[in-house]
């Protein structure tokens, strides 16, 4: 494993690292949000895709495959060489894009959309653990929000496909897409590297043993794992302030289009852009500026990400409220920019703020769960509002949503009570030699 050796180069390589990562962040999110802009197009060839009932059960092909699969992959990338699971992981779905350019079928579509689920689900816990690998503390926040910039610019390009589509063609959209992934895949196992602390001493372990005692101690280890973070009051207190934040975060992309055309009285194609534009732009300005603003707090406070996280979800209860009972483009755009803010500040540190309470080799796995409760909580949410919609109550199911993030912001202020900026992991001298 290539280690860094000069000063110069251990100086400036962790922002290499993020520059790599950003762009896969911009695949990741481009090529799962492509399906959802061509479906037209691919309706004239798949007739099965006209009908929303099946259209929605490819959308939810990839998001229940893709939260059951997220606690796995952090496990797994808390074992593994992160960098190449980075690697195949873009090459799969990747190539899982490239080949929905020849799909011809329902069944097709769908099982290719479920197989991009699990390889997605791969890259988040193992990107976000590696960069916190390389940013111990100083800068961490910054970093993070540098990345999840990534996932803001992926989800606009892939708005994108629509385009392409109708330029050349849906299946054309799919192949070129799927080959810059491909090719990229390339670059980034020719430049980046893994930085793994412990892996010498997980080696030398794996040497020690048998294979069958080996596979026991994994499976221990996995379980003692499991065991820690489920036994950590700090890690259920941020999981509960990630899941509520996921509610309105799905919800503003499954339905606010929705809410402004029916509460404004607008159409489809004025409100899109309303309640996607104003959140996109304001949640980048979020991120650059919750970064350095957290990383700064906390070099003076060891909660000064959490202070920042908790005004970002302040910032976006009034901008619920707004969006549920606003019956004006003034309101509905002060909600968007508001909670867009908000969201950015949020988001910017929640890996940061788990490197607080949980040691390295976990955090793949803390983040893993992290985004299986969101994506799962996230996925009823959407549904309950659908159910809201048609009683047309959609905009009171916004409102109430904010009642969970007060309670969030409570618990966050009381419960975290950090002692240091990353908890370093470390084996003991006895764990080493129980282990043997």
């Amino acid at each position: 494993m290539k280690t860094d050796t000069a000063p110069a180069k251990r100086n400036i390589y962790p922002w290499v690292v993020v520059a790599l990562l950003w762009v896969v962040a911009l695949l990741n999110y481009m090529d799962r949000q492509m399906l959802s802009t061509m479906r037209d197009s691919m309706a004239a060839d798949i007739t099965e895709l006209e009908s929303t009932i099946m259209f929605g059960k490819v959308m939810a092909a990839f998001m229940w495959i893709y939260g059951i699969m997220s606690p796995i992959s952090g496990i797994v990338a808390d074992r593994v060489n992160r960098k190449w699971l980075i690697v195949v992981s873009l090459i799969v779905w990747s190539t899982v894009t490239l080949l929905l350019g020849y799909a011809t079928t329902f069944t097709e579509v769908y099982w290719l959309r479920a197989v991009m689920g699990v390889s997605e689900a791969l890259y988040i816990p193992a990107a976000l653990s590696l960069i916190a690998d390389y940013f111990t503390g100083k800068q961490l926040s910054l970093a993070i929000g540098i990345h999840m910039t990534g996932l803001y610019m992926g989800q606009a390009v892939g708005g994108f496909g629509a385009f392409v589509a109708q330029e050349l063609s849906w299946q054309s959209a799919f192949h070129w897409f799927g080959i810059v992934g491909i090719v990229y895949a390339v670059v980034l196992a020719v430049f980046l590297r893994e930085k793994r602390v412990l892996e010498p001493a997980k080696e030398l372990l794996s040497e020690r043993l048998p294979l069958g005692e080996t596979l026991r101690q994994g499976c221990r280890g996995i379980v003692k794992s499991l065991g820690m973070l489920l036994g950590n009051v700090a890690f259920w207190t941020i999981l509960f302030f990630f899941a509520s934040c996921s509610i309105p975060g799905w919800s503003t992309k499954n339905w606010l289009p929705e809410l402004f055309a029916s509460s404004l009285g607008i159409s489809m194609v004025e409100a899109g852009p309303v309640a996607t534009i104003t959140i996109a732009v304001s949640s980048f300005i979020g991120v650059m500026v919750g970064g350095p603003m957290a990383d700064n707090w906390a070099r003076r406070n060891l909660k000064g990400r959490i202070y920042t996280s908790a005004i970002g979800l302040t910032m976006m209860v009034p901008a619920l409220v707004l969006m549920g009972f606003g019956t004006t483009i003034v309101a509905a755009v002060g909600a968007g920019l508001l909670f867009g803010l908000g969201y950015g500040l949020f988001d910017a540190n929640n890996m940061p703020i788990l490197c607080q309470f949980v040691s390295a080799r976990n955090r793949g796995t803390a983040y893993g769960i992290m985004n299986m409760s969101g994506l799962f909580i996230g996925a009823l949410a959407t549904d309950f509002l659908g159910s809201l919609a048609a009683e047309g109550n959609m905009g009171l199911g916004f409102a109430m949503m904010a009642a969970a993030l007060v309670l969030a912001v409570i618990l966050q202020l009381t419960v975290l009570r950090p002692t240091t900026l990353n908890m370093e992991d470390a084996f003991s001298e006895r764990e080493l030699g129980t282990a043997a």
